[in-house]
């Protein structure tokens, strides 16, 4: 942070700053002097950070005044002490939310009275929201903006759902899935039918499309937007909802493919172990090619980090698929759930295991059942036990080297603590997401062609998901029994993303599938190769057309052209592989 001091009578001071930032002058008219600290609205129960120090005026009328730089991301609350009095200025109602690039000044004076202080904010030069700031520039009115604005929000929101929606499901189908599975067609014919087609599903591979695509623009930066990246800790952003919803669509996957397998007579152990070696492959690419950043130098044994996305994609879909081996596929009762009992009895055991460890496993200066980030969380009490059992179990079973280093618990709660997103813990409710989606392919398997069965199923599953969400967090961000967490994939997590992705699917079935409003594409292709996409858009990240030096690299708008470009490429490049008939399969 940086700050500059003159002793001056009040002038416009304009300072260049970064991207989600703005400029505050402090002016001290007081005979004190005043210590200026902030606390984001962000940041639950944490303590007051120091933003510096403005010395006491110099004379009657004549501000001391600092200039600082503050974040425009969320609401900040300032606070005020001086050696005369402790006292809080809250701006209005509590917060004050600075925009991008503005210009603020903060006026500490003395009235009429000593005893009272007043504080007020003027703006400096006029700010907009930073979000709208490249289009507004280049409107005249109010009317125009309020267009383009909406006009911006709705072709990147609808440009993105349609584009992800179709990549994600056919692929993970594809490449995850067994051999002599039943490919039914598409309705515009994309792959050759086999001897006695039947009509695919295409609302499962647009589902895995919207995933995987979504998932390639936040890894690429998301237009450096805050809603593009993951939650420092509780809470949840686009950024977070993707991934689970990848692992929900591979479980529904490994319904389908298993259950086609099986009727194509291949025995249970043949598909066990095609399934381990898939798993194998999965976490190498991850471990190997992945996480490893080539371009600092060769691979590093000493550093390398043993978590990841594939890592635990590979994982899931191991156990998953065991389960789903060690039961019958098909099912001839209404009360198809209970007679699949035994697959569900293993997944209450490895949430028993995740509750155990989570709530009981004592760490060593931290409170049992801990789920805060640390630092400078919960009054600053626990400082170095970000996650709890999660972390202490990555810790000690993988050593702090081989674990995530930068966590975004970092960014808001000042944590210092090595901690994986991607850990051990977390894998546990990785397996329960993966089951729930494929419970899903069951009902589709069960009920096929009857939609409405599959959708009444589907809102029914969803509703009973979202209730037990409601009870696990009280309907509340931070003061539930098990908040919703991606660093820990809390069970609330889970249960919550599972509701969202049942009632997303049913959507998506219905236009998909049943209606037949929409192809799914430019998501399905994607889709078709999701383990070269993903792989793809990683290891290539710095290199043109994903990544060019830029003329601004402080405009989200650049960043957004950027990454927008980037994805598009990737739906491009699968498009032109589909056409030519090219899949990575493993």
């Amino acid at each position: 942070m940086t700050s500059i001091r003159w002793f001056s009578f009040p002038r416009l001071v304009v300072r260049i700053v970064k991207m989600d930032e703005a400029s505050l002058t402090v002016n001290n008219e007081l005979d004190a002097e005043m210590v200026v600290s902030w606390l984001s609205d962000h940041c639950y129960q944490c303590v007051y950070q120091p933003l510096g120090v403005v010395p006491a005026g110099p004379g009657p009328g004549l501000p001391s005044s600092v200039d600082f730089t503050v974040g425009t991301q969320h609401g900040i609350t300032l606070q005020l002490n001086s050696s005369l009095e402790l006292f809080s200025c809250l701006l209005p109602r509590v917060h004050y939310h600075f925009w991008e690039h503005g210009n603020y000044s903060l006026w500490v004076k003395n009235l009429n009275d000593s005893s009272v202080v007043n504080c007020s904010m003027i703006t400096d030069t006029e700010t907009v929201n930073s979000y709208l700031r490249e289009y507004i520039h280049s409107t005249h009115s109010t009317h125009s903006t309020h267009s383009l604005t909406h006009s911006l929000t709705h072709s990147l929101t609808h440009s993105l759902t349609h584009s992800l929606t179709h990549s994600l499901t056919h692929s993970l189908t594809h490449d995850l899935g067994f051999p002599c599975r039943t490919v039914e067609t598409a309705t515009d014919t994309i792959l050759p039918g086999p001897a006695t087609p039947s009509r695919r599903l295409r609302s499962l591979d647009t589902f895995r499309g919207l995933s995987l695509v979504i998932m390639v623009f936040v890894n690429y930066g998301g237009g450096r937007y805050w809603f593009f990246r993951h939650e420092s800790w509780n809470g949840l952003t686009v950024a977070d909802l993707v991934f689970p919803w990848f692992v929900f669509i591979m479980g529904t996957s490994i319904s389908l493919s298993v259950s086609s397998a099986l009727r194509c007579g291949l025995s249970r152990f043949s598909l066990f172990t095609k399934a381990v070696w898939r798993s194998v492959q999965l976490f190498l690419i991850g471990l190997l090619i992945i996480n490893p950043n080539y371009c600092q130098g060769p691979l590093s044994w000493d550093s390398l980090r043993i978590p990841g996305v594939l890592q635990r994609l590979a994982f899931s879909y191991l156990v998953v698929v065991s389960l789903d081996l060690c039961v019958d596929a098909w099912w001839y009762s209404a009360r198809e759930f209970l007679l699949y009992w035994p697959a569900w009895l293993c997944v209450v055991v490895l949430e028993t295991v995740w509750l155990c460890l989570t709530f009981l496993l004592p760490v060593p200066d931290c409170p049992s059942g801990y789920l805060g980030p640390g630092g400078i969380g919960d009054m600053g009490q626990y400082p170095n036990c970000t996650g709890g059992a999660a972390g202490y179990v990555d810790r000690w079973l993988l050593g702090e080297n081989h674990i995530y280093q930068t966590p975004s618990s970092r960014v808001i709660y000042k944590s210092h603590l090595p901690f994986d997103p991607e850990g051990v813990l977390g894998s546990i409710n990785s397996v329960l997401m993966a089951f729930l989606g494929l419970q899903a392919g069951k009902i589709l398997l069960h009920y096929k062609d009857q939609h409405s069965s599959i959708m009444a199923r589907f809102l029914i599953w969803s509703l009973v998901l979202g209730i037990i969400s409601a009870v696990l967090t009280k309907c509340s961000l931070n003061e539930g029994f098990i908040p919703i967490n991606k660093n820990l994939w809390s069970l609330s997590y889970v249960t919550t993303l599972a509701c969202f992705a049942l009632l997303l699917l049913v959507l998506i079935y219905y236009t998909v599938d049943v209606k037949r409003w929409w192809s799914g594409a430019p998501f399905y292709y994607p889709g078709m190769n999701s383990i070269l996409v993903y792989v793809g858009h990683e290891v290539l990240e710095e290199y043109f057309p994903f990544r060019w030096r830029m003329a601004d690299s402080q405009s989200h708008a650049e960043h957004l052209t950027q990454n927008l470009l980037a994805t598009s490429c990737w739906v491009l490049i699968s498009f032109l592989l589909h056409r030519k008939n090219i899949f990575w399969k493993i």
